[in-house]
């Protein structure tokens, strides 16, 4: 770093975290399998920042006394499956709750309700 400033320190930490958290850590690169099913991956990013300092005087020049520090935290989620035109969620986190299980479980019973009655009309 050429300019020792609280400022400089700042940007330097952002651009890291810029290059650790880009859209392909969120929504991965599609993945076609044998039988043309894409599954893109999602994941969950959070993040902290924190940065402080002081300038203060010196005999010969200004002084600098600086820190700054981030955390950057990827979760899987899940995966978008695109099969035959049909795109649905599958969630891979764990549900706390009954709630949850059951919205979870709500797009493959509905796979399943139509299947039958498709098949009771034949």
């Amino acid at each position: 770093m050429d300019n020792h400033d609280i400022t400089s320190i700042m940007n330097a930490t952002m651009a890291k975290i810029k290059e650790l958290v880009d859209t392909n850590t969120v929504v991965g690169k599609p993945i076609v399998t044998p039988d043309d099913i894409t599954l893109i991956p999602l994941s969950k990013v959070s993040f902290g920042f924190a940065s402080g300092g002081t300038e203060y005087p010196t005999k010969n020049q200004q002084g600098l006394g600086a820190g700054s520090g981030a955390g950057v935290k990827v979760e899987p989620m899940g995966f978008l499956i695109i099969k035959d035109g049909n795109v649905r969620m599958m969630n891979i986190a764990p549900t706390n709750n009954t709630v949850d299980r059951i919205i979870d479980m709500a797009p493959t019973v509905m796979d399943r309700v139509d299947a039958f009655i498709d098949k009771r009309k034949k």
